[in-house]
């Protein structure tokens, strides 16, 4: 009766959902403080719910209940329990629900986050996430029900996508669906604001650590999303423009934005009006990177599903949710303004076009990501959007953005007085300059020059980012977390964009194809096949083939590249051979069998390819450090908040 229990579950979770959002957001507005009282409850048990039916499909997965369509699709009796647990978020349904409890998740930790706020700003936010799960919840009950039977019951299951039969799928979806779900805590701060009409700076305080928090989890799931895609579906790519791709890295651009604004309005009550709009647009586009994961409309080996009525759906909560924010958007625009001033050389006014750049670079990715979408209704050709697009009409945003970023560093708030960091900007420039050259002519031959004009950034970023820091340490004063994090971020960006300036221009790659004993040249290095033999997995028959890298004669490492052919669902897989060494990869793929003991193979010699996951796992790792900073304690926050600003009533400025 697991099944049935689970689905009994997920409706009373649907019903504490609709109370949360009742109680949230009409309990405060109508003056009802038992409302607002029942608000936590609300959490708490839907919460309860949420797990316990994401605990009776899990239990299902292990026990091999096949009379669950769910579990009898996406798995099988050779399936090891690892990857049994993990297929619980392996297709459209099961995500979907980590999505719902991931959201749940989150709602706990804001209750707990925001118990000393005032009690219905506090219910507002409930309110808010409380709607967002009841539409989840609505659509997963309509149209993707996890917990549907067969009958009869199958004798074995179909077996889970042998793509997905990797390590990584543990952790990957989980964390970046952590991010992705994130915004919504944002989302819902600025909503409840608004209903509040409190959009001073104190709000921005509040809702800070949050959109950080949610910015560190995306950045870390999407680099593991790269990261995995590199060593899995061996091609040696480690970004496609991929649909999917871009509905995750859109809003973290927008993210990025909204953590920088935040800023500003949190220090000098600026930026509101556009601080509260990224914060409603960065959670937007994560619905509609939801809508183009799940409704088929795209082609891509990360969707989910392919069931126009489930799209249809998606689209409808979409609209609701975002047409209502907007709509309050509107309504508190009025009272969005702000008095303060800014020099031109200020850190405001560096942070102002840094948001306006990103914003631009989304709105590049999403014009790209929606094009073919747009022929297609219009019954024009099959329209492919690919790298030859995106790559140069983002690089337009982002090259000046980078150059602002290492110069906005040394601005002060309010009055730039950037003459007076004159000194710190030549050194590090001068330092940056000569480090790309080095590089350029010294480690690596070949002259190009955006990969010398991406050095030059990546390097000067570092070293900007490394003056505040030092400085603070020679005159020995506190290193708080917070600049330690803003920091650690800034540097992981340097890292990535030196990694990205040499690893696009320097890679090697060719498709070679040997038989045994034979080698072939791929950059400096020598891949020698010494041969391969036939292995079996636990539900699955493989090819390894042992291949011997060597430099100079000198024997570097030996890689194990596998073909593998899945019994059940009779489809080829790839595991990649890779060794690193000193940042650069060496990186064979088999391919076919082409007969007389020869195979196909795609070799690679990526330099620094390691550091382009190193530069987003400090990034992440610098947002995880500032959230933990004191000055977010929420119950000074609440002590020194101000009454909320209606209409009518002056706003005061910072």
């Amino acid at each position: 009766m697991l099944p049935e229990l689970g689905h009994f579950a997920l409706i009373l979770a649907m019903l504490l959902a609709f109370l949360q959002a009742l109680f949230g957001i009409a309990g405060p507005a109508l003056n009802r403080e038992r409302w607002v009282a029942a608000t936590v409850p609300a959490v708490a048990g839907q919460f309860v719910m949420v797990a316990t039916a994401v605990g009776c499909l899990i239990v299902s997965f292990v026990n091999f209940d096949f009379s669950v369509r769910y579990v009898a699709e996406n798995s099988n009796s050779a399936l090891p329990l690892f990857y049994r647990i993990a297929a619980l978020w392996g297709a459209h349904e099961g995500s979907l629900l980590l999505w719902i409890i991931i959201l749940a998740l989150w709602t706990v930790a804001v209750t707990v986050g925001t118990s000393r706020l005032p009690k219905h700003f506090s219910a507002r936010v409930l309110g808010v996430l409380g709607f967002i799960s009841f539409g989840f919840l609505l659509f997963t009950l309509l149209t993707s029900n996890p917990f549907l039977r067969l009958e009869p019951p199958p004798p074995d299951g179909v077996d889970l996508n042998p793509l997905l039969q990797d390590p990584g799928l543990t952790f990957h979806p989980p964390v970046l669906y952590t991010g992705y779900v994130g915004l919504a805590v944002a989302f819902a701060f600025a909503c409840a604001a608004m209903l509040e009409g409190r959009t001073d700076p104190v709000w921005a305080r509040w809702t800070r650590p949050w959109a950080i928090a949610a910015w560190a989890f995306l950045t870390w799931g999407i680099t593991a999303g790269s990261w995995w895609s590199y060593y899995t579906l061996g091609w040696g790519g480690y970004w496609a423009w991929d649909p999917v791709e871009n509905a995750s890295f859109m809003p973290w651009l927008v993210g990025t934005a909204l953590i920088h604004s935040l800023a500003v309005t949190d220090k000098r009550g600026l930026f509101k009006s556009w601080t509260l709009l990224l914060s409603l647009v960065g959670f937007s586009l994560s619905l509609i990177g939801t809508f183009l994961v799940r409704s088929g409309v795209t082609v891509s080996v990360h969707s989910f599903a392919a069931d126009p009525t489930r799209g249809m759906a998606i689209l409808i909560f979409l609209c609701v949710a975002i047409g209502c924010a907007l709509a309050l958007y509107a309504w508190r625009a009025p009272t969005l303004r702000s008095s303060g001033g800014f020099e031109l050389t200020a850190r405001e006014s560096f942070l102002l076009f840094n948001n306006i750049l990103l914003v631009i670079a989304a709105a590049t990715v999403f014009a790209g990501t929606i094009a073919p979408l747009i022929a297609g209704a219009l019954g024009q050709r099959p329209l492919s959007v690919g790298a030859p697009y995106f790559r140069p009409t983002f690089l337009l945003p982002i090259l000046p953005l980078l150059a602002l970023l290492s110069i906005g560093i040394h601005a002060n708030w309010k009055r730039g007085r950037v003459a007076d960091s004159r000194r710190a900007l030549l050194v590090t420039a001068a330092l940056a300059c000569a480090f790309a050259l080095a590089v350029v002519l010294g480690a690596y031959s070949g002259q190009h020059f955006l990969a010398v004009v991406g050095l030059v950034l990546g390097a000067w970023i570092i070293l900007s980012s490394a003056v505040d820091p030092i400085d603070r340490l020679r005159r020995r004063l506190t290193l708080s977390r917070g600049v330690l994090g803003m920091t650690l971020a800034h540097v992981g960006l340097g890292v990535a964009v030196i990694a990205l300036s040499v690893v696009e221009p320097y890679t090697v790659e060719r498709d070679i194809a040997l038989g045994d004993g034979q080698s072939a040249h791929v950059g400096a290095y020598d891949f020698r096949l010494v041969g391969t033999r036939d292995i079996d997995g636990p539900n699955y028959s493989a090819t390894r083939a042992e291949v011997v890298v060597s430099r100079n004669g000198r024997t570097i490492t030996t890689l194990f590249p596998e073909k593998r052919e899945y019994w059940v669902r009779q489809q080829e897989g790839t595991k990649a051979g890779i060794k690193n060494e000193y940042g650069t990869d060496l990186f064979v793929a088999l391919g076919d069998d082409l007969g007389a003991g020869r195979w196909s193979m795609r070799a690679q010699v990526r330099p620094l390819i390691t550091f382009l996951w190193l530069g987003p796992v400090l990034m992440a790792l610098g947002g995880f450090c500032a959230v933990t900073d004191r000055r977010y304690r929420l119950a000074r926050a609440a002590a020194d908040a101000p009454q909320p600003i209606g209409p009518g009533v002056k706003e005061r400025t910072a």
